[in-house]
């Protein structure tokens, strides 16, 4: 058993709010850690998983049902497929408030089923649960091995290389056969298919709706709206701009990565590391896995961009706390860096209080003394932390 970093903060939610929204993308883990965490909570625990027709059988008349076990703590698995759940959930919450009443498990963000869990606000807590973390396999695997496979449990642990690819294969068929349209997204197969493999060819690019738009044959509000899916289904991430300096002409549509490093070589087609490392997606898929891991551990009340401006000045990632510009972080598939003029003019214009490159394999040291160079690893157990406070 792999130890997932949001244990023990999960366990301080539930001790405090009545629900627990546990969020992410199916197969990440969220049953076994809800089932980990049942067995270190001072309940009893009853657990429905609403894709069993006998367990979704039992909410048909979901009041009654569950005033059986005001005192347990119920955990309802793909509460996404029974939205008319969340009003009940709040009269039963508020007719007997107490802690850890209910832990919700679900593979859809809440602002996808908004209407019905804006029932609970200020009921619940909601914790995404990504795949796993470079911190917490770094002692059974290797960084490459991590990226190339990706994070989902079943595709990191499994034996072989062969078994690994067939069950990424098997998860993106999935999703887009059943798993997107029950979310809501109804388009074909072949549609989200095709859509999904044409953001893996554009990773880390600028988000440029009418172009994917003319290559699909629709409009750019739609794009958008499948854009929308599957970031809110935990499959892509959307990182803004930061645009405030008005002095600046820079760009401000965000860039678009696929999430998971795994998913994203499997729709590229790469199919081993070595060719990974002639691929011209290379900088890319190191770019937009640096990013994930970074964003799953770092604290949610620091802000995520990058920054561009139209005449080539240039910040892969940039981190900010309210009005304060915490760090710069440059990104580079490389062994020797350099410090690029675009980068030097970011610092600047941003103004951050620290300032980095980070490399696949780099020792940690100082360029132009002010900018660290080190490694992924080194940055997340050395400098992280120190940003953070």
């Amino acid at each position: 058993m792999i130890k997932r970093m949001i244990t023990e903060e999960l366990l301080g939610l539930i001790s405090f709010f009545p629900a627990v929204g546990l969020q992410g993308p199916r197969q990440v883990g969220k049953t076994t850690l809800s089932k980990l965490l049942a067995d270190k909570i001072k309940k009893e625990i009853l657990y429905l998983d609403l894709e069993l027709p006998s367990d979704l059988a039992k909410l048909e008349e979901p009041e009654l049902f569950l005033q059986q076990f005001k005192n347990h703590c119920i955990v309802i698995d793909e509460v996404q497929r029974k939205p008319d759940l969340f009003p009940v959930l709040r009269a039963l919450i508020d007719q007997h408030r107490l802690p850890g009443r209910f832990m919700l498990l679900g593979s859809a963000s809440p602002e996808l089923i908004r209407d019905s869990s804006e029932s609970l606000a200020g009921r619940i807590s909601y914790k995404e649960l990504s795949p796993f973390n470079l911190t917490e396999v770094l002692d059974l695997f290797q960084m490459d091995q991590h990226w190339f496979r990706g994070g989902f449990p079943d595709t990191l642990l499994a034996p072989t290389d062969t078994l690994s690819k067939n069950w990424v294969r098997s998860f993106i068929q999935s999703y887009v056969e059943r798993e997107l349209p029950m979310l809501g997204l109804q388009v074909s197969p072949v549609q989200i298919r095709r859509f999904w493999s044409m953001l893996a060819h554009l990773q880390g690019a600028l988000w440029n709706a009418s172009t994917l738009a003319n290559s699909l044959g629709v409009t750019a509000p739609t794009v958008k709206r499948y854009l929308d899916f599957m970031e809110q289904a935990y499959l892509v991430r959307k990182l803004p701009s930061f645009h405030i300096n008005a002095k600046k002409r820079l760009v401000k549509a965000p860039k678009v990565y696929i999430r998971d490093s795994g998913i994203l070589h499997h729709l590229a087609g790469i199919l081993d590391m070595e060719q990974l490392l002639g691929h011209p997606l290379l900088g890319a898929s190191w770019e937009g896995y640096v990013i994930e891991q970074i964003s799953q551990v770092i604290s949610p009340d620091i802000e995520m961009f990058f920054y561009r401006t139209h005449e080539g000045t240039e910040c892969d990632l940039v981190l900010r706390r309210e009005a304060r510009t915490l760090a710069c972080i440059e990104i580079k598939f490389t062994s020797a860096p350099k410090v690029s003029k675009g980068y030097r003019i970011a610092v600047e214009d941003l103004g951050s209080l620290k300032n980095f490159i980070i490399t696949p394999a780099s020792s940690d040291y100082l360029a132009d003394g002010q900018i660290h160079v080190c490694n992924l690893k080194i940055f997340l157990a050395k400098y992280l932390p120190i940003i953070e406070t």
